[in-house]
């Protein structure tokens, strides 16, 4: 039997971040994700619900209505929805409906992010939670943001693995014509991908030129590097820096330069739009929250930069529907992340395409 149904474009039994923890208060937040209308909110003690944002009775957004202690109560005809999805209560009436509920979806705080299960609830396993720890280790300081970026949330992916595009995209910041040249190596196992690229006796580029003078000093040649891991379905950690040239960085010993990690998880909202929730965080200086503050203002320069080649991309996308990208060498991390994806989505599209034939009797 052929499916006449669109290939979907993200798996939906996967974690993703539906906002920063500070996002979700006691009020009632609606968000897109994955192409489904949630309503978010915290309850008294703090803990954070997603629930469906279509009331069961005449589909008015939940999020249209007011908060009431733990419960939602819909901004229409006054019903009452627990922190489960089930209606507790009905105007007019003391018998309740059974049918009366909308569906909850598994939710867990971690690493300063709200993350949320869309799919089968029974397969959500906290610990399959990406690893964003940087956000939280007393070792590390750093911040970041949100940003809403109208574009398939591949097309951010595909500009994280692939750093050579700094040389060209970021002139005035991280530009270097090394990079483009410099060789990478490409790793996978079952669960990441990972793009290795060292720089050695370069210039620094401008923003970490400042960072390595400010830390101490340095004014001469560095080693550089860049470790990219990517995590399907949409999240990519960033190790990078610089380091006096010679000093041991490659070998591990980082102590005479500075690093960073970027943290970027890219929530789809739609088919052609994302949140892309990112953090920048470093390992010196860090109790110094005015550095915190010029890196997140630095980075989301940067990022704003980006921004405009994905959405433009993707306006080229729809206005070429009949083409398909050409890929290049520096593309290798970027094809490797999208089979991980291809791979999720096959594997959850194979399951609940199964037909069971209908034997009729000669």
């Amino acid at each position: 039997m052929t499916s006449l149904s669109k290939t979907p474009n993200f798996p939906m039994n996967a974690w993703y971040a539906a906002a920063y923890d500070v996002d979700v208060k006691r009020a009632l937040l609606a968000r897109t994700i994955c192409n489904k209308k949630l309503v978010l909110y915290r309850q008294t003690d703090g803990t954070p619900v997603a629930l469906e944002d279509a009331c069961w009775h005449r589909l008015l957004p939940l999020s249209m209505g007011r908060l009431e202690g733990d419960t939602v109560v819909c901004g229409y005809h006054g019903l009452v929805f627990n922190s489960s999805g089930r209606c507790i209560e009905m105007p007019s009436q003391e018998t309740l409906n059974p049918s009366a509920c909308v569906r909850s979806y598994p939710v867990v705080e971690k690493h300063r992010l709200i993350w949320i299960w869309l799919g089968e609830a029974s397969k959500a396993d906290p610990a399959t939670i990406p690893d964003f720890h940087w956000n939280e280790d007393p070792s590390w300081a750093g911040d970041g943001e949100t940003i809403h970026a109208k574009c398939d949330y591949r097309l951010v992916v595909d500009n994280l693995m692939d750093l050579t595009h700094e040389t060209f995209v970021h002139v005035t910041s991280l530009h270097q014509s090394e990079q483009a040249e410099s060789p990478f190596e490409v790793t996978y196992d079952d669960k990441f991908v990972t793009i290795s690229r060292w720089m050695h006796n370069v210039d620094a580029p401008p923003f970490w030129a400042v960072q390595l003078r400010k830390h101490n000093g340095w004014t001469g040649k560095v080693d550089r590097w860049q470790i990219i891991r990517f995590e399907a379905p949409c999240t990519v950690t960033i190790d990078v820096g610089v380091a006096p040239v010679g000093t041991g960085a490659r070998e591990g010993d980082r102590s005479q330069g500075v690093n960073g990690y970027v943290l970027n998880t890219i929530t789809p909202e739609t088919d052609t739009t994302s949140h892309y929730i990112w953090a920048f965080c470093r390992n010196y200086r860090i109790n110094e929250q005015s550095i915190t503050q010029q890196f997140r203002q630095g980075v989301r320069s940067v990022f704003r930069e980006d921004e405009m080649v994905v959405e433009a991309q993707q306006r080229a996308i729809l206005d070429h529907p009949d083409r398909e990208f050409y890929n290049l060498n520096i593309d290798a991390g970027a094809l490797w992340a999208r089979r991980f994806i291809d791979r999720m989505i096959q594997m959850e599209t194979a399951i609940h395409s199964t037909v069971i034939p209908i034997r009729v009797a000669n």
